[in-house]
């Protein structure tokens, strides 16, 4: 009767085992497109949203906002990386358009991915882009140089305390 007992205590035992680890890495797994969702919708972690067209917003043209720009590679990626201006300051509801440069300083084809971040976060509900190199993944040609596109629109809801913004890309190297 003891070995009985042990047997279904050591089954039990190892299906909770061999489960548990499963069951994590497949929660895991999940968590990253959910986490993708909720930045997008809420703006956490300072990303941003898109806007498709240039929709007109009331505008108080008494109202400015400093945008700084700032620009980072991960390491092993081989391109120069930078914004073409350090700032701007912008009217809530009107649109800007900047640009960033990039040159490839290999003798080979790089490809990478720019992730923005907003900051302070609560500023990234109402960064809105219309144009980006960040919304593909950008092809570098041999010692090519080339300037890359931001179209923007800071709405005009913006916590009136927040006067000033900082706007960052991270560029990413991928493998193809």
């Amino acid at each position: 009767m003891v070995d009985m007992e042990k047997r279904k205590i050591t089954k039990g035992f190892w299906i909770k085992l061999v489960s548990a680890p499963i069951l994590m890495f497949a929660f895991a797994y999940a968590m990253v497109p959910i986490y993708d969702v909720f930045c997008e919708i809420t703006g956490f972690n300072g990303t941003t949203g898109r806007v498709d067209t240039e929709q007109q917003y009331l505008v108080d043209e008494n109202r400015k906002v400093e945008v700084s720009f700032f620009a980072m590679t991960m390491g092993g990626f081989p391109v120069q990386f930078g914004p073409k201006v350090s700032s701007m300051e912008i009217v809530p509801g009107k649109f800007y358009t900047t640009s960033y440069i990039a040159k490839n300083n290999t003798d080979e084809t790089v490809i990478g991915q720019a992730i923005p971040s907003v900051a302070p976060t609560d500023a990234a509900l109402y960064f809105k882009k219309l144009e980006c190199f960040c919304f593909n993944r950008q092809v570098f040609k041999p010692h090519e140089e080339v300037e890359m596109t931001l179209r923007f629109v800071v709405e005009p809801e913006l916590d009136k305390r927040i006067k000033d913004i900082s706007l960052s890309y991270n560029f990413f190297k991928l493998e193809s």
